[in-house]
């Protein structure tokens, strides 16, 4: 008997004999996630479970089995090595599985193998190629938007970002293992593993249970080494979810209906606004798939194509060969379409070219950079186009941003103080709730986000407004008096309605 497997013996041995025989088990809690959390599921002969674990008392652990498992669990402390033994002995037996696979599955065996499952994440002789997919593996797993790679003097910390917040996910400890896991992400790109002084940005593709799923990656040299950004682009998820409708982003009734009012006009431009992240791009797919009735041609040309709709011509940025969004769009054009959008307005000549196809009968959506609906017009002007052009160009100005929503398994009463209601302008009256953490949501108290917004809807008095240049003010009363919202008080009522916290306005919006 091996030392790994006699160690393996030994440790299950000191489990309650009552149940015994006792083995090792991946089916409720995968190689992935025993690996991410040093911890070990065992299965006695009458089904019941134990996790042998270095740390079993750990909350966030406690909490991700119950999320999981959901049925009692014999939670068993045991030494670190001993942890390491039971990992090993679990590595060894996927290993010698996979290699049955190999002799006798044939193609299908290897087409299996390119999954990014639990049973493969196993079957990868180094390490550092293990914890890169289990670390993907779980980023999907918990729903996250991008992972990040954060080099250190010692070694690599890595985060996920999940509802647009930081979380901790693992420290690397070694300045090799960390730049072994960046080489491994620039193998998994076909990115240049020897350029170490300039940033670098690929993109790669896998699949878990059968979906494919992209992945944009950005390298970026810092002082300990090169830091690494991988964008998760789940688009199956989303589109099974049936998110890419505006109903399901959460906009208030009155925003959906003006936004669908805006999406259906026969020319002119929409454009949404708002940083990294906001659920800018969803939203125009949203309105683009709610007006794709079949009956108008509809070109898109993004960087990259993040969602593919159907009946939609969707056109791929590409830099390196000489498409840029300025190229595409001015031949674009040259097809006839009726709606045409535009990843983002990032220059001036994408601007311009943006301007007269919608002063010249097609209505175009776009996003662009702005920290609210009124900044647009003054991006437009920095890059020099003639603003009276803009401004008849232009049909409205969405800015939103995402909040994080309470968990509706733990929301609880909230109790705020007369100061705290009058900093953030609540009423007296408010019954405000907030999470306060379970398995559900990880802990954090929040599960979920929805989108809040500002719509600036130009009619022929708020155009002569902006093109006479008036001050911002008078501007901002003639929008106030049409109904215009602002993004603050959006966030406002969503925290008045028990649906998000005090705290998370703040985080998401700016006071006054």
């Amino acid at each position: 008997m091996s030392a790994v497997v006699q160690a393996d013996a030994d440790v299950l041995a000191r489990l309650p004999a009552s149940d015994a025989p006792w083995s090792l088990t991946f089916a409720p809690w995968p190689h992935a996630e025993a690996q991410r959390w040093r911890a070990v599921m065992a299965q006695s002969s009458q089904g019941r479970l134990a996790l042998l674990a270095d740390r079993p008392l750990e909350p966030l652990l406690r909490l991700r089995i119950e999320s999981q498992l959901r049925k009692p669990i014999l939670w068993w402390p045991c030494e670190p090595a001993e942890v390491q033994a039971l990992l090993e002995a679990g590595q060894a037996g996927f290993r010698a599985l996979g290699e049955v696979d190999g002799a006798f599955g044939g193609d299908a065996a290897r087409e299996a193998a390119q999954e990014l499952s639990a049973l493969h994440l196993a079957e990868q002789a180094s390490p550092v190629v293990r914890l890169l997919d289990a670390t993907l593996h779980d980023a999907l797993q918990d729903g996250a938007s991008d992972l990040h790679f954060e080099c250190q003097p010692r070694g690599m910390r890595i985060r996920s970002r999940v509802d647009g917040v930081m979380l901790d996910v693992k420290q690397i400890e070694g300045v090799q293992a960390a730049e072994q896991l960046v080489s491994r992400l620039k193998v998994m790109a076909e990115l240049d593993i020897g350029e170490r002084r300039l940033p670098q940005d690929g993109r790669f593709k896998l699949r878990l249970q059968g979906r494919e799923v992209d992945f944009r990656l950005s390298i970026m040299p810092s002082v300990f080494g090169e830091d690494a950004v991988v964008r998760v682009l789940d688009r199956a998820q989303v589109q099974a979810e049936g998110a890419l409708t505006l109903d399901a982003l959460g906009f208030e009734p009155e925003a959906r209906a003006q936004i669908r009012t805006l999406a259906r006009q026969p020319h002119g431009m929409l454009l949404v606004t708002g940083p990294t992240g906001s659920g800018k791009t969803t939203t125009l797919y949203a309105a683009i798939s709610e007006v794709n009735t079949g009956r108008d041609k509809i070109i898109t040309i993004e960087d990259p194509v993040e969602y593919q709709l159907q009946g939609v011509v969707q056109i791929p940025v590409n830099e390196k060969k000489g498409l840029s969004f300025a190229r595409g769009l001015r031949s674009v054009l040259r097809h006839d379409p009726d709606r045409v959008m535009v990843g983002e307005i990032r220059d001036a000549e994408t601007a311009q070219i943006a301007v007269q196809a919608a002063l010249t009968g097609h209505l175009v959506f776009s996003t662009v950079h702005a920290n609210n609906a009124f900044d647009v017009v003054g991006r437009f002007m920095h890059m020099g186009l003639d603003l009276y052009n803009v401004v008849s160009a232009l049909n409205g100005v969405l800015a939103q941003r995402l909040m994080r929503i309470n968990c509706r398994h733990c929301a609880a009463p909230l109790a705020v103080t007369a100061e705290q209601r009058q900093a953030l302008g609540l009423p007296e009256t408010a019954a405000l709730q907030q999470g306060r953490g379970c398995s559900h949501c990880r802990g954090t108290g929040y599960k979920g986000r929805r989108a809040v917004s500002e719509l600036l809807w130009l009619d022929d008095e708020l155009r002569d407004l902006i093109a006479g240049r008036a001050p911002l003010g008078r501007i901002k009363e003639a929008a106030r008096s049409r109904g215009m919202r602002s993004l603050r008080e959006a966030a406002v009522a969503l925290v008045l309605a028990g649906e998000s916290t005090p705290e998370e306005l703040e985080r998401v919006t700016l006071a006054g």
